[in-house]
């Protein structure tokens, strides 16, 4: 991924998790988020994780941002997802928004503290 400039900081509270049947022997997990992105106001969302409890696998996020004058804005992200510490993901990922762009997202999971805190960066 070519990342330019940072758009936005993220973090978000994960307020309930489902874990699902995957393929094989592999669990999915699919938590729903909120919290805040500077910039654009408080974020609601939800994302799923394939292969939970193994070393990496894939992620979706769909959320809304709801902005300060009372316009919200879309985003719906693909990526992956690998260990990168004791009970935390690092994530990175691909995000279109519902105005036109396209960004990069960097961020890590906590499992422990149930927080999902990242950036994202202009798209080149």
């Amino acid at each position: 991924m070519a990342l330019g400039k940072s758009i936005t900081d993220f973090t978000l509270k994960i307020t309930s998790l489902t874990f699902t049947e995957g393929s094989g022997e592999s669990l999915n997990v699919q938590g729903n988020l909120e919290g805040t992105a500077t910039g654009f106001g408080p974020v609601l969302g939800t994302t799923a994780f394939t292969n939970a409890g193994e070393r990496s696998g894939t992620s979706k996020f769909c959320g809304v941002a709801y902005r300060e004058n009372g316009d919200s804005r879309k985003g719906i992200g693909h990526g992956t997802h690998e260990s990168s510490g004791v009970h935390k993901w690092r994530t990175r990922g691909v995000e279109k928004l519902s105005d036109g762009r396209t960004v990069a997202l960097e961020g890590e999971v906590d499992l422990a503290t149930r927080t999902w805190s990242g950036k994202l960066f202009e798209w080149n």
